[in-house]
């Protein structure tokens, strides 16, 4: 059986990392007591990637992606090349996150900028075969539509932070992509979310924090972190009616599998009960 979980998408280098004196060794270790053996560090800039690599290549157990975020307007504009070199590193697991984007945008903007960017990364995906992390918000039919379109399918990879109901969840399936589940899963509001949670083939789930955002319950509206992961995975054990440690042995092995080039530690975290939390 698994040992750990693993936290699937979070952005290491935004933590406030205050608690911990300003060291992010304080946030890790801090993961490490919450059962969390693997983090992957995303990536939304080519200006912020030099960092994360440098956080994943301090620590054995964080990878990292290489990609764009579709809100990021004001940095460099990636090209398939750049993705692809950047992406070359043994560190980088993934493309991305990359996806559509429409919620801060006036409904009369042209978006076209935003799906020539999401195609671009599904090229560069394709071409390194490595899988993507998919952004969708507000967007959802224009972004399966471009991942059938860019054949997306062949790499596959994950809908992060996944919000939508079931029938959509059932087209990313068919897709080859996984599914999320950040600490919205865990909110009193969020009913079809965890109907599809309920739902969810044990072998295409994956779990997350996106910290230092929307950290899940008791801990919502503040700063969230790694750790975090856990409390997301004994939620949807609870709606499961199964044990924490049975997500964490089936989405582990689900990422490891998903993001074959992430390198699996054999390590000692596991899965401790919780005091004083």
């Amino acid at each position: 059986m698994s040992a750990y979980l693993v936290d699937s998408h979070c952005h290491l280098d935004r933590l406030d990392l205050s608690p911990w004196d300003g060291q992010l060794d304080g946030a890790l270790d801090n993961a490490l007591q919450y059962g969390i053996g693997h983090m992957l560090c995303v990536s939304i800039s080519l200006e912020e990637y030099p960092t994360i690599l440098d956080i994943a290549r301090q620590h054995d157990n964080v990878s990292l992606s290489v990609g764009v975020h579709p809100n990021e307007c004001d940095g460099k504009e990636p090209d398939t090349a750049e993705l692809l070199r950047l992406a070359d590193d043994p560190k980088v697991v993934a493309i991305g996150e990359t996806g559509l984007d429409y919620f801060r945008q006036s409904k009369n903007s042209d978006l076209e900028w935003q799906r020539e960017r999401f195609r671009r990364h599904i090229a560069a995906a394709k071409q390194c075969g490595k899988p993507l992390i998919i952004h969708t918000r507000e967007s959802t039919e224009d972004c399966i539509r471009l991942l059938k379109e860019e054949g997306a399918d062949e790499v596959g990879g994950v809908m992060h932070c996944f919000v939508e109901n079931w029938d959509i969840a059932q087209q990313c399936m068919e897709l080859n992509f996984h599914i999320s589940f950040s600490g919205i899963v865990t909110f009193k509001s969020a009913v079809e979310l965890q109907e599809v949670a309920s739902k969810m083939p044990m072998d295409r789930m994956l779990v997350e924090t996106d910290s230092p955002y929307l950290a899940p319950v008791p801990y919502r509206g503040k700063t969230n972190q790694p750790a975090y992961t856990r409390l997301v995975a004994e939620h949807i054990a609870k709606l499961r009616n199964t044990s924490v440690e049975e997500i964490a042995e089936n989405t582990t092995d689900n990422f490891f599998r998903l993001f074959s080039a992430a390198h699996r530690q054999s390590n000692d975290v596991v899965l401790r009960p919780l005091t004083g939390r």
